[in-house]
């Protein structure tokens, strides 16, 4: 790279540029018609060109060097002061200034409003002492225009930009956590749409890959009768919920009729469905419901008891030895408990293989809710047991 390139961000701005030319030029102008800003001096004209050409060249560095431009201008005005002077001279000393405050530190930004009101008014005292004229409060006013004036100026744009700076990383920050809640919302909806897919279409396929095992490993043609009806009672089964999840899905927000949600009021159904399933298994399926009658419950508390109740049995049609499978549900102190007990032991005949994800959902729920869910051996029993918030307000908090 060639050392004499000049980075871009130290190249004089192509506005600054064209401020310095006209500004030396206009001054030139003035000089040349006999306009000046003083009256005569012992010094020649021609000397007032000079802080006229050292602040034009300062406008060049207004934007990349305002430290530097500063204390240049103050000393070509009060040189100037000493020649019969420029008008486009005081003029640059202005900008010079309000540039110094809009684009230097920000140090330098706070301080300069104030030490140039604070020496308005120090020369407002002074000429006023010392001439001791109405005419004196001119020299204030001359001094205020020329520091003050385009200091407080410049932190005025400077206090805006930075407010709408603020502003527009205030609106970045908002739109990130908006796509950071969206990712996490749908995030969570595919989590809700896996379990409650699993929980539908699960317990359904399990049957009938139980069935179809009994009836490939038995050979015999009543055995095969009674399970393809099995088999084709829980196709039918699992094929309506699966149309009604897509419908769901298709459908979501489009103004469709409501779906009834599944409750504990179908755990009769649901154990006759089991009932059905496990005769061949040698398990039988009792259901012991202790709630108090007239007592409704949060709908995300009966779907989550209902899908935990509907895992547990699936699970118990997979792997429960032989006996008695019981499912008791109870409401007592604000909280609903779900317990499914099922024989823990060595099973015969077909055995379908599980990859742990209902437990996993079953979890899930209850810890969603700010419950609790155990699983493991009790005994000669496997034990299932969910404790979840029965008052609608702890489930909306």
């Amino acid at each position: 790279m060639d050392g004499s390139v000049i980075p871009e961000s130290r190249r004089p701005h192509r506005d600054d540029v064209l401020l310095a030319v006209s500004s030396v030029l206009a001054g030139a102008l003035l000089w040349s018609l006999g306009v000046h800003s003083t009256g005569n001096r012992h010094l020649p004209a021609w000397v007032a060109l000079v802080p006229l050409l050292v602040l034009g060249a300062m406008e060049l560095l207004r934007r990349t060097a305002p430290a530097v431009t500063l204390p240049v201008a103050v000393a070509g005005l009060v040189f100037d002061r000493f020649t019969v002077g420029n008008l486009a001279t005081l003029l640059i000393f202005t900008d010079l200034v309000y540039a110094a405050v809009v684009y230097g530190k920000p140090a330098l930004a706070r301080r300069l409003p104030i030490s140039t009101g604070m020496l308005t008014v120090a020369v407002t005292i002074a000429g006023v002492a010392w001439l001791r004229t109405p005419q004196a409060l001119v020299i204030g006013v001359v001094s205020g225009v020329l520091t003050f004036g385009p200091a407080l100026t410049g932190a005025t744009l400077r206090n805006h930009r930075e407010a709408a700076e603020a502003a527009r990383l205030r609106a970045e920050q908002t739109a990130l956590l908006a796509e950071m809640d969206r990712t996490q919302a749908v995030v969570a909806e595919r989590a809700r749409m896996a379990r409650e897919l699993h929980d539908m279409v699960a317990n359904h396929l399990s049957a009938i890959a139980l069935h179809s095992t009994a009836a490939l490993s038995i050979d015999s043609p009543a055995t095969s009768r009674d399970a393809l009806g099995v088999i084709r009672e829980n196709s039918v089964q699992g094929l309506a919920e699966m149309r009604r999840l897509i419908g769901l899905l298709r459908d979501a927000g489009a103004g469709q009729e409501a779906v009834a949600v599944p409750s504990l009021d179908g755990l009769d159904s649901l154990i006759g469905h089991a009932r059905t399933n496990g005769p061949g298994n040698g398990l039988d399926f009792v259901l012991d419901d202790r709630r108090p009658p007239g007592e409704p419950l949060p709908t995300p508390v009966e779907l989550a008891a209902y899908r935990i109740v509907q895992e547990s049995l699936t699970n118990a049609l997979k792997h429960a030895a032989p006996g008695t499978v019981r499912v008791e549900v109870a409401r007592a102190d604000g909280r609903l408990t779900v317990r499914v007990d099922s024989p823990y032991g060595n099973r015969p005949g077909p055995r379908v293989p599980g990859s742990g994800a209902g437990l996993v959902g079953m979890r899930e729920r209850a810890e969603l809710l700010g419950g609790r869910f155990d699983a493991g051996a009790a005994g000669p029993v496997w034990r299932v047991e969910a404790s979840l918030p029965a008052e609608e307000r702890v489930v909306a908090e």
